[in-house]
């Protein structure tokens, strides 16, 4: 039992902040060693955390190995969550959201999850080859089989997720959201809020950027920010001034940037979960002690005064990346 305040995700009861797994594993450099990525898991399991984030795309299964082979001698301290349909399709980033194919991810991440049983599967995006019925009709038949216990959606649009629930009680939304990205505001929150559906916020640090881990030089190369028009020129300068105000902002308030922009998440509705991602344990600290901090309501408005939809320079997504979201976009958005 987690030490830490808690929310309510579908039938599940989390800490009030999870562990994205990604960065362990994929996407973003520098990557951990397997020593350092193994202890980070277990102190977050010692502290409290008790919802841990990860999907078949990462690593292309490498960080559902690497839980496997971690924590999950610990299987029963915890919600697992991992995702299918977004993987390798002939050898590149694609979508399968096939009955099939679901059908063959969710065996294989059990296999590398050393588990019987995920407790909560996403879609992790909508295949729009396939009728968003067919892709939950499978994840239903993973239910009934014992495999998984409850059905997630990531990344997907209100009208998609009301399609989805009526096949089956959908347990959770997952879709980016911070300060800086706030379509889930369009009409995804309201919607989770009505028809009781958790709401699982990915990149609450605007993948480090609003946590003060991307400078003026941006990203390796390599790293999957540098995909990202809101990471590159001549994005990424007017960003950082944003982060700087934000900085700012956190020091009046006696907190650091990551724990403002954690505060702000949380306080959006208690239906809300961040899953921040970190290989650093002293990181990851600094954003649990999010949990203890009262942030006043002038705190919050000023957060939403420097991010206004309209504020951040570039698309959050490449042209290929965007064309597999399924998101509500604001009039104007600039998509590609």
């Amino acid at each position: 039992m987690t030490t830490l305040p808690t929310r309510q995700i579908g039938p599940f009861t989390v800490s009030a902040i999870g562990l994205g797994c990604m960065n362990l594993s994929h996407a973003y450099l520098p990557r951990p060693d397997a020593a350092q990525a193994e202890a980070l898991l277990r102190h977050a399991l010692d502290v409290g955390v008790t919802f841990f984030d990860t999907a078949a795309i990462y690593g292309f299964g490498a960080n559902e190995e690497l839980l496997g082979r971690t924590i999950m001698d610990r299987r029963g301290d915890f919600t697992l969550a991992s995702k299918c349909v977004l993987g390798e399709v002939d050898g590149k980033r694609g979508l399968d959201g096939s009955p099939g194919a679901i059908a063959k991810v969710m065996d294989d991440s059990l296999r590398r999850l050393k588990t019987d049983h995920i407790d909560l599967y996403y879609l992790h995006r909508l295949d729009p080859k396939v009728p968003i019925e067919d892709s939950v009709g499978a994840l239903v038949r993973g239910v009934e089989a014992g495999k998984i216990g409850a059905i997630g959606l990531s990344e997907m649009s209100a009208a998609t997720m009301r399609r989805a629930h009526a096949v089956h009680p959908i347990a959770a939304m997952q879709t980016e959201y911070s300060p800086w990205t706030r379509n889930p505001e369009i009409a995804v929150l309201d919607a989770c809020a009505e028809l009781g559906i958790g709401f699982v916020a990915f990149s609450p640090l605007a993948r480090g950027l609003l946590a003060g881990g991307v400078g003026p030089g941006g990203v390796a190369q390599g790293d999957l920010r540098g995909t990202m028009p809101r990471f590159l020129a001549p994005h990424l300068d007017h960003n950082l001034v944003l982060a700087a105000r934000l900085g700012a902002l956190a020091a009046e308030a006696g907190c650091t940037m990551a724990q403002l922009c954690l505060g702000w998440v949380l306080g959006r509705g208690d239906h809300v979960v961040p899953i921040p991602g970190t290989t650093d344990i002293a990181h990851l600290e600094e954003d649990l002690a999010t949990l203890a901090l009262v942030l006043s309501d002038d705190v919050m408005a000023a957060v939403e005064a420097i991010f206004t939809i309209e504020a951040v320079s570039g698309p959050r997504y490449s042209r290929e990346a965007q064309a597999q979201v399924g998101t509500e976009t604001w009039e104007g958005e600039p998509l590609a």
